[in-house]
């Protein structure tokens, strides 16, 4: 009997991608769980397999009500992933009291459940590794994914199927252009350039020089790698980083960014301090808002996630970026046939 899955956040970026990699496995009977009040993410359904869609109001108690029938996992990616968001009780109730009730059901059903935590859940910590003392949230949306994994800690001992959190560090790839200011730097650098000719990015700040702030970049196809080397081996429950291992500038996004393009373009590369004497990487004042409220470094310790047996190769910016400015710059094509670059 064909397995049946739910994707929440399912028109989501990697919601989407999820479910993409799952069809191409040739499973079908996925049952998508998304609010399309914003009904660009639409477009990122439109080519997938599901066997039905659920707006995300009401599935949660009709989901413990067994209205779906038997489920075999739960890809849970729904959720408010604004870190500047500020409403407290939106935020908990999306993210926290909707993840219990799936915690719920796996307990009450033995089902799986694979969700999505995030880095933001260490904060202000220099230390990123899964353990309470370097856990220490900037706001309300890393205290509702570090609230719910200290849920799942306390229950994996009672419960008798797999659960695994996954902390997202800094995800980049396809099927993320609905997210706006929330995409990520290598979506906004390929905007900015094939409109203005040039990418932004934030100038020097406390010990960071221009550019240098430092995160751990994951593309978005190793994520989901990752994620189904775990659905694969149900034997792994807890909580685990999910990243690159590797902290990378920002100024590598911006000049392998850049560099695709123009040779896409026919163009030769250029050398980072090229495109800063040309005004093509422009540095912007860093925001007043986000003083004390950024992440100037972060970096996955994956000790824990490669413990359990998986040796899946993540790539470095050059691979993914390049990878990613690809798929964009064709799409752009499709869109703008004529564009040339003087």
């Amino acid at each position: 009997m064909a397995k049946r899955i739910i994707v929440t956040g399912a028109a989501g970026f990697i919601g989407s991608n999820i479910i993409r990699a799952l069809n191409q496995r040739g499973l079908l009977d996925i049952i998508a769980v998304d609010n399309l009040t914003n009904g660009e993410k639409a477009r990122n359904l439109v080519d997938l397999s599901l066997s039905d869609y659920q707006d995300k109001q009401g599935f949660y108690d009709a989901l413990l009500n067994g209205y779906f029938g038997e489920i075999d996992t739960i890809f849970h990616e729904g959720a408010c992933s604004s870190t500047i968001e500020k409403d407290g009780r939106y935020m908990m109730a999306n993210n926290y009291e909707n993840s219990k009730k799936l915690l719920q059901y796996c307990h009450n059903t033995g089902a799986r459940l694979l969700y999505a935590s995030s880095a933001a859940t260490y904060g202000a910590s220099s230390v990123f590794q899964e353990n309470a003392i370097y856990e220490q949230p900037l706001n309300v949306y890393g205290y509702s994914k570090l609230l719910f994994d200290q849920i799942v800690r306390k229950s994996i001992p009672n419960l008798k199927s797999q659960v695994a959190g996954f902390r997202y560090f800094n995800v980049y790839g396809p099927y993320e252009q609905h997210k706006g200011g929330m995409a990520s730097v290598a979506y906004h650098n390929f905007e900015q350039f094939m409109s203005e000719g040039r990418v932004k990015l934030f100038g020097a700040y406390a010990h960071c020089k221009s550019g240098e702030q430092m995160r751990d970049f994951i593309y978005v196809k190793d994520l989901v790698a990752a994620k189904l080397w775990f659905f694969d081996h149900p034997e792994h429950s807890g909580i685990f980083n999910l990243g690159t291992g590797k902290a990378q500038p920002f100024n590598d996004i911006a000049l392998n960014t850049v560099n695709t393009i123009r040779t896409l373009m026919g163009l030769a590369p250029l050398s980072l301090a090229e495109m800063v004497t040309q005004d093509i990487l422009h540095y912007i004042p860093f925001p007043a808002h986000l003083h004390g409220k950024y992440q100037y470094f972060t970096q996955a310790d994956m000790s824990h996630f490669r413990s359990t047996g998986c040796e899946i190769i993540f790539r470095d910016v050059a691979q993914g970026v390049a990878d990613y400015t690809k798929f964009l710059y064709t799409q752009h094509q499709s869109s703008f046939p004529n564009i040339s670059m003087k």
